[in-house]
Parts: C-alpha cells; structure tokens; sequence
C-alpha cells in the first residue's frame, strides 16, 4: 500500500479557486483524492473540468452546515477537510474599527470552527474516520507591522488545531495544521509589486532557501497529514516556509 495515497478518499477544500487552497487541492487530486473545491461566488475556470464544486459566503452563519452538506451530497465518501479559506483585512492598529477586527475573526476563525464542527457531525453520524487539516501560516507565530487582527486570527487557528485534535481524536478524526510563509497568492503579490524590488531581494535573503513560495509548495506537506503516513500525527502545525522562521539574519 501507497501510503501517501489518498485514492480512496474525498475532500472538502475550502477556499480552493485560488491562491494556497487551489494549490493543495490540486495536489490532492494528483494523489487520487476526489476534490470539492469551494469558492464565494460562480464556479471559475480555474476548478479543473469534472470536479465537483460549491459555492457559500463563509461569513454567513448558515454556510459551513449547508457547505459539509453539499461537499457530501457531491462526494458522499467524504472523509478530509482543508480549512483554507481566509483573508487580510487590517489598517493600521490605531486606525482599526470593530467592522475589520470582525471581518477578520469571523471569516479565519470563526467559519473555520464551524466548518470543521459540520464536517465532524457529519462523520460521526456516518460512523466515519477522517482527517482535517487547518491553513494558518507563520503570522500565527511571529508578528508584522499592521497585521493585529490577521496575526491574532493564525495565532488562534495554531490553538485551535491543538484543541480539536483532542476534541475529535475520540471519534477517530485526526486534526493537523500547516503555517505557511511567504507564498506567491493573488493576496500578496500586490503586496509585493508595490515593494521596491531591494526590499523584495531582502526577502529572498531572509528566507534561507533563496525564493518566495508557490501554493504547490504548501500540497505536499497537506497530502502528508491527510494521508496514512501519518496516521500517528494529530495536533501538529507543520511550518511550510522554506526556512523564513529559521534564522534571525537569513542568508547574508
């Protein structure tokens, strides 16, 4: 048996129409996986032809329930879920109001709590094992200039991972997370562009593998934690970085 096969298994991938979602999803369907990918609106190109798709607006108290059910509907074997979805919302700290603070919780951490509580129902009902693996990245860890609300919200989804791995290893669900770095997204490519490329050069230095990240960088490491090679991990967050968490200089 292949164990980083994931060929009899189907998930949910929320947030997948683009960015590091699109690119673990994609990763795992080349490891056998039947995927439902998410996005908030039409379904785009960019969901590969013959993959099943839902939409839902995450920051809608009813989506998560209605999303486990259609991802099910769509893929009754479902026993994986990618909680992916989220996104930058923060002003600068002495400039942020209610509405950003709440825009940004609601959608990383909220939604994801109870998108992985439907999916957990949902598994328990069917007497069924699983998998769950939540994105947080490595602002859950080290902190940024004008990132309050967003690093506070990858900071809570590193505590979650812990605290529904112990929740849900009971009903046979393991729950593990990855931290991603600096990653090439529609997110912070605009980012970047607008960086004097000096700035951008200081970067690749930090990051002691001499490059900013693609979303397929970050599917290997999902498919790992989904999969049967690691069956005896739960609670863990793998930091996907290319060594930018490594080194306080970088390369110099």
């Amino acid at each position: 048996m292949n164990a980083f096969s994931l060929a009899t298994s189907a998930a949910l991938v929320t947030g997948s129409t683009q960015g590091i979602g699109h690119g673990i999803a994609l990763g795992l369907r080349s490891a056998g996986a039947a995927v439902v990918f998410h996005g908030p609106g039409a379904r785009p190109d960019s969901v590969p032809a013959g993959a099943a798709y839902v939409a839902g607006d995450l920051f809608q108290d009813r989506t998560p329930s209605a999303l486990v059910d259609a991802a099910l509907h769509a893929q009754p074997a479902l026993d994986l879920l990618v909680c992916n979805a989220g996104s930058f919302f923060d002003v600068p700290f002495l400039n942020m109001g209610a509405d950003e603070w709440d825009r940004t919780m609601n959608l990383n951490v909220r939604a994801t709590f109870f998108v992985v509580q439907a999916f957990a129902r949902a598994l328990v009902a069917r007497q069924r094992s699983g998998a769950v693996l939540i994105v947080s990245s490595t602002n859950g860890f080290q902190s940024e200039p004008d990132s309050t609300a967003y690093d506070t919200s990858k900071g809570a989804l590193v505590m979650l991972t812990r605290s529904l791995a112990h929740s849900l290893a009971p009903h046979g669900i393991r729950v593990n997370g990855i931290a991603p770095g600096l990653i090439h997204t529609p997110l912070t490519n605009g980012w970047l562009t607008g960086k004097q490329p000096e700035t951008r050069r200081l970067y690749e230095k930090k990051i002691m593998l001499g490059r900013i990240g693609e979303p397929s960088d970050c599917a290997g490491a999902a498919v790992f934690l989904l999969s049967a090679a690691s069956a005896y991990i739960t609670g863990q967050v793998l930091v996907v970085d290319g060594g930018l968490t490594v080194g306080q200089v970088g390369r110099l």
